[in-house]
């Protein structure tokens, strides 16, 4: 393949690095609690370098595919249409099947084998979704005034808001934040004039404090109690409930005090033994931190770190807006989950079942964000080779 030539290795080489870094502490961070349980101690070990394998194909899959497959309206529809279709049934078998529920948040749908995640295929809509509304009308965007560009995407608009909409109401405030973040950043980075984006901004901004105040007036059990309302707590009082709701973000700092800047060793975590619940999932940074101390952290948090980097750096550079927009988007993916997931297990936010990226167990991200640099590597090696070709 003649764009194999221009592929990335700022993006491709970290991107591997990460996978193998993931499978082997998935393992590390699960065997013990498969062990005492019963079970097979590999066994997820053997899903995760599943996951791998299968996000690898179908980021080649997607780095292969013509531009024009990319941008196809037609195809755009109907993963908008899945997602749309998808959360919505998430939401009413969240309901009937309170065992489906994780975490207090309805996140996956079970099919057959796989248990599949919305959240992580929106995302991904959002940021193609929003780059070809915006390219495709730059101009008129630039020309327009307000409410012209509200009347003129009212359609766009109601797709989106419904899309947040639903995944806040499971309720997913973790997963709706992205997507707010994600709209804001991509608008922001559009060549809508600056009276305009702000204006649009603090629309989105405005409709997150109503979309709350509606949750506090009609239903505040979504914040004062449960699982909700625990989390806020166990990130304002983690020791004082620490026999209760601070349980994980307690043994989340002592693994990471544990581990010191250089670790206790790969494979010899204390709090994965029953202490950090599921330590192989949203806290396995922590366990990191313990086996591999600070030094392993930093080049986790480096790798992806060169890879957000990488995706501003080739967004500044390129003077296509779709491809712009859309490696805009990917990287703010990358940087939210990031925050949200060490922030949380730092006690800085409240806990929200955010995975890190191509580390922690789990097939939907896993797929989602390989297809998601899949894009951004197609686009960027399509322009390379076209440029070239024009010499």
């Amino acid at each position: 393949m003649k764009k194999l030539k221009f592929i990335d290795l700022w993006i491709v080489i970290p991107y591997l690095i990460l996978l193998g870094i993931g499978v082997v502490m998935v393992y590390s961070a699960s065997f013990y609690n498969n062990m005492v349980n019963g079970g097979s101690t590999t066994q997820y070990l053997v899903k995760q370098a599943f996951y791998v394998v299968l996000g690898l194909i179908l980021c080649y899959i997607v780095f292969s595919l013509r531009l024009s497959i990319l941008k196809s309206r037609g195809i755009l529809s109907v993963l908008g249409l899945i997602t749309l279709i998808s959360l919505i049934v998430l939401l009413i078998m969240g309901v009937v099947n309170p065992s489906s529920r994780v975490n207090g948040a309805s996140a996956w749908l079970t099919l057959g084998p796989i248990n599949f995640q919305p959240l992580e295929l929106a995302k991904l809509v959002f940021v193609l979704y929003l780059a070809l509304v915006l390219s495709n009308k730059e101009q008129r965007l630039t020309d327009a005034k307000f409410g012209h560009i509200i009347g003129d995407n009212w359609r766009q608009i109601a797709f989106l808001l419904v899309i947040i909409l639903l995944v806040g109401i499971q309720p997913d405030f973790g997963g709706a934040f992205i997507l707010g973040i994600i709209t804001l950043v991509m608008i922001s980075a559009s060549s809508i004039p600056t009276k305009i984006i702000s204006i649009l901004d603090g629309s989105i901004v405005a409709a997150g404090v109503v979309f709350m105040s509606v949750v506090l007036i009609f239903k505040p059990s979504f914040l004062i109690s449960g699982y909700k309302y625990q989390r806020i707590m166990a990130m304002l009082h983690p020791f004082q409930l620490e026999q209760k709701a601070g349980a994980q973000l307690v043994n989340s700092f002592y693994a990471i005090s544990n581990g010191g800047i250089f670790g206790v060793g790969l494979g010899n975590s204390i709090q994965k033994r029953g202490y950090l619940p599921e330590p192989h999932t949203d806290f396995i940074l922590a366990i990191i931190s313990e086996e591999l101390g600070v030094i392993g952290v930093l080049v986790v948090l480096g790798l992806l770190a060169l890879i957000i980097f990488r995706l501003l750096l080739v967004g500044l550079r390129t003077k296509n807006t779709y491809t712009s927009l859309v490696l805009y988007g990917i990287a703010t993916i990358f940087f939210t989950q990031i925050f949200l997931n060490v922030g949380g297990l730092l006690g800085f936010i409240p806990l929200t079942g955010v995975t890190l990226p191509f580390i922690s167990y789990g097939g939907s991200s896993m797929m989602i964000l390989s297809v998601a640099l899949g894009i951004a590597l197609n686009l960027e090696a399509t322009e390379k080779f076209q440029s070239k070709k024009l010499r």
